[in-house]
């Protein structure tokens, strides 16, 4: 959505300047940590700091999708597995939840050296979500907050309050934020963990939507404050894939895919034992060259070939439509059929994100 031609995000612009030139003692909070954001990272901040005895705030756009998964619902794998076993070394949270709501796990690249083994757990998207909500509200010195953030608050920093920061040319101190309803939360630490919603919009092919993952509430003024303070900001591009009903899929035609056993849990304070449990199974399928020359025929469909997407993509996560374009002699590529939770028919097309139109897609996925 643009600033400045946006009627309604104007109003409550100026609803927040005049708000914030008036002191209003009665409607201001205190805390040592405020974060923003209650994705992986944004849940992992916030029960950091309450851990360490910090009165904590944690904002979040909707208390209904913390922790929420909106592309693939797994954790681990190739290049996050690690991460997430250091992160629960450190006393971090991720380890544990996925013990306790995974749907299949496995330990990836069994057949190269140990250094490169990596575990990934397929996840109950839903479930991860509830046990993760449940853990957080659970949490002593830590509160919840569902609103949106729009404003960060600074001081002028001077020479008693950090004489190191002063000498390394540091001018500002956080004193808090302001959110969209215009409370002012104090705190001199702010930890941002606003993911892929500032300014968001979805794209699928000529159709452009101005809001966050899955439909959900975007934050759109935040990134006016942030550059207002001096902090440069880059489009960043992510995709996913459709998801398909398992009722319409003929997985006879697929390899099975099951999970380790025994199961190797992501938490090392997890017993053993209590991993052990029955699988959901994830199916493997490929693509074939009637997939591709559709790809290839309507390529110019395509937001990311046509100019429309300007930001950078994730390295290790290319679309279909890349890889049609950039491996022409691959005569197919792999996709994997993964649930997305025990009381849903959704699958999630592993190695199909696209931007494709949906009407392009609809032919693609027949193939």
């Amino acid at each position: 959505m643009n600033l400045n031609s946006s009627t309604l995000d104007e109003n409550r612009k100026r609803k927040l300047e005049k708000e914030s030139s008036v002191s209003n003692d009665f409607s201001s909070e205190n805390y040592d940590c405020i974060v923003i954001g209650s994705g992986h990272a944004g849940c992992e901040a916030a029960l950091c700091c309450a851990r360490l005895g910090f009165e904590t705030l944690l904002f979040t756009l909707s208390t209904d999708q913390i922790a929420f998964m909106p592309c693939n619902p797994h954790i681990g794998g190739s290049s996050k597995g690690h991460l997430v076993r250091e992160i629960d070394a450190l006393g971090g949270e991720m380890g544990r939840n996925i013990d306790k709501t995974f749907l299949q796990s496995k330990m990836l690249n069994q057949s190269k050296g140990p250094a490169v083994h990596s575990l990934r757990a397929q996840a109950d998207k839903s479930a991860y979500s509830l046990s993760m909500k449940h853990v957080l509200e659970s949490q002593t010195h830590l509160y919840l907050k569902q609103g949106e953030v729009v404003q960060i608050l600074w001081d002028d920093l001077n020479s008693s309050d950090a004489s190191d920061l002063v000498n390394q040319g540091y001018s500002k101190k956080i004193k808090g934020v302001v959110s969209y309803s215009g409370i002012t939360y104090c705190s001199k630490t702010v930890i941002l963990c606003t993911g892929t919603y500032l300014q968001s919009r979805c794209l699928c092919g000529e159709a452009i939507t101005y809001t966050g993952p899955n439909g959900m509430q975007p934050s759109n003024l935040l990134s006016a404050s942030l550059r207002e303070a001096g902090i440069g900001l880059r489009r960043f591009k992510t995709g996913t894939p459709a998801r398909m009903s398992s009722d319409s899929i003929d997985f006879s035609k697929m390899e099975e895919q099951c999970g380790d056993v025994p199961v190797t849990p992501f938490s090392f304070s997890t017993d053993p034992a209590s991993v052990q449990k029955e699988q959901v199974k994830c199916y493997l399928t490929y693509t074939n060259e009637k997939t591709h020359e559709i790809i290839r025929n309507n390529i110019h469909r395509s937001p990311i070939y046509s100019g429309v997407i300007e930001g950078v993509g994730p390295r290790y996560c290319p679309s279909i439509e890349d890889k049609v374009v950039k491996f022409p002699d691959r005569e197919r590529h792999q996709v994997f059929i993964e649930p997305e939770g025990l009381y849903t028919n959704e699958m999630y097309v592993d190695g199909m994100s696209s931007s494709l139109p949906e009407d392009v897609q609809q032919e693609m996925y027949k193939t």
